[in-house]
């Protein structure tokens, strides 16, 4: 498909990016993106919160500030009690005053499913903007939240995921990546993404693919709940885990060492994720530092860009 072409657009759907972002003036620039989905969790509440969370994610992830959001709705209104929806609602809005971003409108359809999400529109200066695909050699990957996410919440649509549980991942989902984001700008870094649907794997082969270089990622250093290895040597694995990991495989190489649960793991699709942040080997402790001082308290080092092999990925 032909684009038209644009001298003021800085990052289109063609870079597989987090957002489009679009120049308007020499000192300002829009990033854009939508995202929504089915409920995760059962509280519709809560469902809200980690919708609006995910979706503004993306703006974070390009270094920059959500200004305004428009909710997208399907809702099946003859089938089920408006309390629903509104709890959704009041959930994502919630989250949005959290982010300091106003409600502006949004649109709903009649459906036979529940799906909620947000269209964020934020703000950034042009030179700042960060992308997916300027890592350099020799920066370490820092990661801010812990994996497994997809995993557990295929065990809670089971009914075999606890309470306690289910508190912990809904917390972690319901977590703003806005403080993580302004650590890195306060910093300074090479590259982000958040980590969502095509897991951390996945989010990191769009890193390396045509630029030259390759990552090792270090399998014991990756945080990752408990539960989600206990689920995932049970097989309550989502079936987004086996695409990602079908489509993503040829960039990855797996030392023997990892375990089968970790590389399901790795590969599961995440809501509302932590960012991946490809950070100068000088200013790794400085952003952990920051991180830390910020209560981004599980973020850690677990991997680095290499020369070598380009384009793949080594899990050792």
């Amino acid at each position: 498909m032909s684009l038209a072409q644009d001298p003021n657009l800085i990052v289109g759907f063609e870079k597989a990016d987090d957002a489009g972002v679009y120049k308007i003036t020499d000192e300002l620039a829009l990033i854009q993106t939508v995202d929504f989905f089915t409920p995760i969790v059962d509280d519709p509440y809560i469902f809200g919160q980690i919708a609006a969370a995910n979706a503004l994610s993306d703006v974070y992830a390009m270094g920059g500030k959500p200004l305004t959001a428009m909710n997208v709705v399907c809702f099946p209104v003859k089938t089920l009690d408006i309390g629903v929806l509104k709890a959704i609602l009041r959930g994502g809005l919630d989250k949005l005053i959290e982010a300091e971003t106003t409600l502006v409108g949004g649109h709903s359809v009649e459906n036979n499913e529940i799906k909620y999400g947000l269209s964020i529109t934020g703000i950034i200066h042009p030179e700042k903007v960060l992308t997916n695909m300027t890592a350099r050699i020799g920066d370490y990957l820092i990661l801010t939240k812990p994996l497994g996410t997809g995993i557990i919440n295929t065990a809670i649509k089971g009914g075999l995921a606890g309470e306690e549980t289910i508190t912990k991942v809904s917390n972690t989902m319901v977590t703003l990546n806005k403080d993580a984001s302004i650590a890195m700008q306060e910093v300074g870094v090479s590259a982000c993404t958040d980590i969502t649907g095509f897991g951390l794997l996945g989010h990191l082969s769009e890193m390396i693919r045509g630029n030259g270089f390759g990552m090792i990622v270090y399998a014991g250093k990756v945080p990752y709940f408990p539960e989600a290895k206990e689920f995932a040597t049970k097989g309550m694995v989502p079936g987004g885990t086996y695409r990602n990991k079908d489509f993503f495989s040829q960039w990855i190489r797996f030392e023997s060492t990892v375990p089968q649960y970790l590389q399901d793991i790795f590969f599961d699709p995440q809501t509302s994720g932590g960012l991946l942040i490809s950070v100068p080997r000088g200013k790794a402790d400085n952003l952990l530092t920051q991180l830390r001082e910020k209560n981004v308290n599980e973020a850690v080092i677990i991997g680095e860009v290499v020369a070598e092999p380009k384009e793949k990925i080594i899990v050792t």
